[in-house]
């Protein structure tokens, strides 16, 4: 009698993962990249600053915090200042 061919699937190739964003665009003067965040992880605190118009926004980081979070927050509060 004759072996069955196994029926092996190929191994999936991984995604290659993507580092995240540290500049996002400034929502007072709409200039493309021009906010970077800065995390300062001994002091538990995320800082984005604006080049261009120099606006800047500061809040409070724990350890699973990433530079989107810092800028969502920053967008959060300014909506809830133009509510």
């Amino acid at each position: 009698m004759a072996k069955r061919k196994s029926k092996r699937k190929a191994p999936t190739a991984r995604k290659a993962i993507e580092p995240l964003d540290v500049q996002f665009n400034c929502p007072f003067c709409n200039h493309e990249k021009s906010c970077e965040v800065k995390m300062d992880r001994n002091r538990n605190i995320g800082k984005i600053v604006c080049r261009i118009c120099s606006e800047d926004f500061q809040t409070t980081i724990n350890y699973l915090s990433e530079a989107i979070d810092v800028y969502s927050e920053w967008i959060d509060a300014c909506e809830t200042v133009n509510s």
